[in-house]
Formats: structure tokens, C-alpha cells, sequence
């Protein structure tokens, strides 16, 4: 049976399967996991994405990451989103490889979903619920968006990041360039990430440029989010501004631009 929950969403159980209680429970960081599975990816690129996650929370790195924390535990959901956005695997407490594999098992389990459109202005705002009713309490909540296209429905993009970011949301990003023919994408999403989605202390992304950069790339993500690490940290430079304003020169609506022009053809 799916997990699917959407306006009403679901609610965690602990690592052990038993229900989280009416105090919060004290984590590292309470962790969105936001995943793009609009029209424009293919199914091939969904599995291998999909896989990616599964894997990465069975590898050791991942569990001595999250070990290493003050607390040795994190709150994971994850989230598939297009248009509109739905949480298939509900809060999940992990605290090492048993709980960790739980949560990697019970996505495995979730069967590929398609939602059409792109609004990851919805999925902010799907995000910063899930936040708000879910038994964690975390010393740093983060969303960890990923997507092959530019938001083209609900507000813009930048209004939901600036609305995440005052709340203290950290909005990192993983854009998927892998250009095709019939790509409805567009060709420097990394600098649309970069302008238009990410924000918070520390935000950062990585981009994907071939299907089988998938699995090192997410793991090497999810590392450095629950490291609470930058890239610029491990590059020894400063880390990156606080970033809640649209850079003057770069169009942050383009995706709209983009379905408006779709539609009047």
C-alpha cells in the first residue's frame, strides 16, 4: 500500500517503529528530501534516481555521518514532487545502519510516481508543513531539492525560498542537466538553482550532468547536509552569504516565460 499522503500528511514513527512522542524529539537536523518526478524525467532516470537515495542509506559514509552529530541522529522524510508534491516515506527517525536501512527498504518498497508540471514553489511550501507538524526538533532544518527544469507553476520561486529561508529553512540544491532534444529544460539551470531556489546559511549545490553521476553525487550530498559541512567548508574558503534576494541580472522567471509560451502556441 502507498505511503502517499498529501494536504494531510503523514506522520513519523521512531527508527524502532514505535510512535514518536508528544515531546519533540532532539535531532541534528530534520531533513526534506524533495525529489523531481515531473513529465520531463525519463523513467530509466526516475529508477537510477530513485536507487540512488536507497543506496545511499545503506552505505557506511552515510551512517558515520550521521553518528558523528551531537545528537547521533537525524529525521528524514522523503518527498516526490511536480506540480503538486507528496510525501512517500513519512518521518523517520535514524540513529544508525538498522534504522538507516528501515527507511532505505521502505522506499524501495514505494512504486515510481509521475506528477506533471514543475512548481518547486509548491514544494517549498509543502516542505516548510512538514516542518511544522512533524515530532522533531532539529538543530537545523534543511531541504534538499532536486530538479531538471525551472518552476513554471504556483508563485515564483524566489517568493517561496525567501518565505523558507526567514523561517531558518536551508534550501540546498541538486539540478539535473542531463540536456536531451525534447528537454523542456534550460541549458544554466545550475545558475537558475543558484539565483532563483537556494538560500539559507550555508546553501550550496551540485549538479548532475550524467545518469551515472547519480549515486556518487546524492551521497555526497546528503554527507555534507548532515555534516552540516559546505562546499566551500571543504574547499577551506568562505562559506557562502545568506542568500534571500534575486540577483538583478538573472531572469528568475524564465519557467513561466517558458509555459506561458507553451500554452498560447
Amino acid at each position: 500500500m502507498k505511503l502517499y499522503c498529501m494536504l494531510l500528511v503523514c506522520f513519523g514513527l521512531s527508527g524502532s517503529g514505535t510512535p514518536v512522542g508528544v515531546s519533540p524529539v532532539k535531532v541534528d537536523v530534520e531533513l526534506v528530501l524533495a525529489v523531481d518526478v515531473s513529465y520531463s524525467m525519463e523513467i530509466d532516470e526516475l529508477r537510477i534516481q530513485r536507487q540512488g537515495y536507497v543506496d545511499a542509506f545503506h552505505a557506511p559514509a552515510l551512517i558515520d555521518a550521521i553518528q558523528s552529530g551531537p545528537v547521533g541522529k537525524i529525521a528524514v522524510t522523503y518527498v516526490e514532487w511536480g506540480g503538486s508534491a507528496v510525501q512517500v516515506v513519512p518521518w523517520t527517525l535514524i540513529d544508525g545502519p538498522g534504522t538507516a536501512a528501515q527507511f532505505a527498504d521502505a522506499l524501495d518498497r514505494q512504486p515510481m510516481s509521475r506528477i506533471p508540471f514543475t512548481s518547486i514553489s509548491n514544494t517549498l511550501a509543502f516542505s516548510r508543513e512538514l516542518f511544522r507538524i512533524n515530532l522533531y526538533q532539529g538543530m537545523r532544518r534543511v531541504v534538499d531539492i532536486s530538479g531538471d527544469g525551472p518552476n513554471n507553476a504556483g508563485v515564483p520561486a524566489p517568493i517561496a525560498r525567501n518565505l523558507a529561508v526567514a523561517e531558518g529553512i536551508v534550501i540546498d540544491g541538486l539540478p539535473i542537466m542531463l540536456m536531451r532534444q525534447d528537454s523542456a529544460s534550460i541549458p544554466d539551470l545550475d545558475a537558475y538553482y543558484e539565483n532563483c531556489v537556494i538560500g539559507g546559511e550555508g546553501a550550496f549545490l551540485l549538479k548532475i550532468t550524467a545518469a551515472g553521476n547519480f549515486a556518487n553525487t546524492i551521497l555526497r550530498k546528503l554527507t555534507i547536509e548532515i555534516l552540516g559541512q559546505t562546499i566551500s567548508d571543504m574547499q577551506g574558503s568562505k562559506p557562502p552569504l545568506k542568500r534571500v534576494d534575486v540577483r538583478g541580472d538573472y531572469n528568475c522567471f524564465i519557467g513561466e516565460e517558458m509555459q506561458e509560451g507553451r500554452i498560447e502556441q
